[in-house]
């Protein structure tokens, strides 16, 4: 009896292809964010598809890419909320790797430089 080929696939297990699951930037984005952690997050989403049907994912997926919630917890939290038909509530101060938005105040003055701008134009 020999050793198990680890790297076969799993009898029985059906991965999704490329045109089953169109979303295959959540895996790039996914990894180039958290590297290592980001294929083991991606792999925990392939895995909600034992769970769910695979359209509530793709929507899910979709939502989170729109939302740029990238993240296992992010698509498990909006998978549950398609198929429970109610809002999601995401809280991104619980994903640290994710970037952040530096939105600074815009002066009055400012405006109006576009303005004399737009006039001379």
């Amino acid at each position: 009896m020999g050793s198990p080929c680890w790297g076969a696939p799993q009898q029985g297990l059906m991965t999704p292809t490329s045109s089953e699951f169109p979303d295959v930037r959540l895996q790039y984005l996914m990894e180039a964010r958290m590297i290592k952690a980001g294929r083991r997050e991606y792999v925990q989403v392939l895995r909600l598809l034992e769970t769910f049907e695979m359209t509530d994912l793709q929507v899910a997926v979709k939502n989170a890419l729109r939302m740029g919630a990238i993240g296992f917890d992010a698509v498990k939290h909006l998978v549950l909320c398609q198929v429970e038909k109610r809002p999601p509530k995401l809280d991104l101060d619980v994903y640290p790797y994710l970037p952040k938005a530096n939105v600074g105040t815009t002066s009055a003055a400012s405006y109006m430089s576009l303005m004399k701008r737009r006039q001379a134009a």
